[in-house]
């Protein structure tokens, strides 16, 4: 009996190492580093050391332990830093890329709690070159649409359905944390259809009072795009592979209910005397990529971004075209050397705003007029 006993303890034993197995923590991260020169901040030309721009830096944990039947616990936190002094990212925030935890199933779908992606990050950043294969210095006007990720959103759950042939779809529902129910909460939805070298993405978002409280849905301070009282975007993408060339388009539509400054740019209101009550940003998009060897590619962009500035004073339209080339060379699998550079040229209606100047995201300042370009040679490597 006591050998049965033993023997039966020593195959539970044996039976619970591959359950073990299939439990599994991961440490990665990339640094991005590089020099820029903006042709004009505030009428002077700026040389300096940047870090993520193609890609943020950052290092992270991620895992996952099967629970059995296809289903498995899931986790990950992201860290994003400035190479140049050492400082997190995305306001001072330990954790600022991604913080969550939840379940994943083959079958029904991934469900996660925590700071996140919204679905427009998700599903139609991908369709743009800033989403995608260009970063930072693409993203459209004041990165308007969170194309660039300018902000990600607290207090998130989060749905992602399995790939069913082709069709994708999920959202985010993220609480305020707030007595006030709606003060700061968020909500979009997204989806995606694939199909060999085809790629159709669409997504919307709905954000209240956007940075109004220090504990909602998007952070106030150092991690949104604007402050006002409502936030909504749409828009919908495509992308289309023909041998080595690969062709893309995306509309997205923001518009801000009483808007007071951009994160980007400081104080948008105009001068006393008349209240801007709403701003609109129609961003149009064409973007291509051609892959030359496995090792290197070379891709260009425009976008057209049409505004309605709606003043009490007034409806005006200022106008922002932006041109982008950038050329991307692997020495490896996990290092490479990139260039790139973006022109801005503003035009029509002046508002008597900081809108009424050029700006590259990401360069040094403001332009002193309607035109401004930056240049970034730069260097990646991923771990």
């Amino acid at each position: 009996m006591k050998a049965t006993s033993i023997i039966a303890a020593s195959i539970l034993s044996a039976s619970a190492i591959p359950a073990m197995a299939q439990s599994s923590v991961t440490l990665y991260g990339l640094i991005d580093e590089g020099f820029n020169f903006t042709n004009n901040a505030h009428g002077e030309k700026a040389y300096q050391l940047q870090s993520g721009y193609l890609q943020g830096s950052r290092w992270g944990l991620k895992g996952a332990e099967d629970l059995g039947g296809g289903v498995k616990a899931i986790f990950q936190l992201e860290n994003g830093f400035n190479v140049n002094n050492g400082k997190l990212g995305q306001g001072g925030l330990m954790f600022g890329r991604q913080a969550y935890v939840g379940v994943a199933s083959d079958t029904y779908g991934k469900m996660t709690l925590g700071r996140q992606y919204d679905s427009l990050v998700d599903f139609l950043a991908q369709t743009t070159v800033n989403g995608n294969w260009g970063g930072y210095i693409f993203a459209h006007p004041y990165d308007n649409d969170n194309t660039d990720n300018t902000f990600r959103v607290n207090n998130t759950a989060k749905y992602t359905s399995p790939n069913l042939a082709g069709f994708q779809f999920g959202g985010t529902y993220s609480f305020s944390n707030d007595t006030n129910f709606a003060n700061n909460r968020q909500y979009s939805v997204g989806a995606q259809y694939t199909n060999g070298s085809l790629l159709i993405a669409a997504a919307y978002l709905q954000a209240n009072n956007p940075s109004s409280t220090a504990t909602g849905a998007i952070t106030n301070g150092g991690d949104q795009n604007f402050l006002a009282t409502r936030l909504r975007i749409f828009g919908a993408g495509i992308n289309y592979t023909v041998g080595s060339a690969t062709l893309g388009f995306a509309y997205t539509n923001t518009n801000l209910t009483q808007p007071l400054s951009s994160t980007y740019v400081g104080v948008i209101t105009p001068p006393v005397g008349s209240n801007l009550s709403s701003l609109r940003f129609q961003n149009f998009e064409v973007n291509a990529k051609y892959q030359f060897t496995p090792a290197f590619f070379a891709g260009a962009m425009y976008t057209y971004t049409h505004t309605d500035f709606n003043a009490t004073s007034g409806k005006l339209h200022p106008n922002y075209q932006m041109v982008g080339l950038m050329a991307d060379y692997y020495l490896s699998k996990r290092t490479d050397l990139y260039l790139q550079g973006a022109y801005q040229h503003v035009s029509g209606d002046k508002t008597q705003t900081v809108l009424d100047v050029a700006y590259v995201p990401g360069a040094a300042g403001v332009s002193s007029n309607s035109n401004q370009f930056v240049i970034r040679a730069a260097m990646r490597h991923k771990f």
